[in-house]
């Protein structure tokens, strides 16, 4: 299945949920932020929120600085 990850395709598995993609993406665990399709998606539901063909996916993370 083709999903693209901040403007970039990428192939994920029958089945893949958010979570997945943002294990593929980043190994940061907090300071992040996702939406699918324009949707901002909860971290409580990154494992239950299926991927779809052709899924926009935005994974955003929290950069400190000054």
């Amino acid at each position: 299945m083709n999903v693209m990850i901040n403007g970039e395709a990428h192939d994920m598995p029958p089945g893949a949920t958010v979570a997945y993609a943002v294990q593929a993406l980043t190994s940061a665990t907090s300071g992040i932020a996702v939406a699918v399709n324009d949707e901002v998606v909860r971290r409580s539901a990154w494992d239950t929120t299926p991927l779809s063909e052709r899924d926009r996916v935005e994974v955003l993370t929290a950069v400190q600085g000054g």
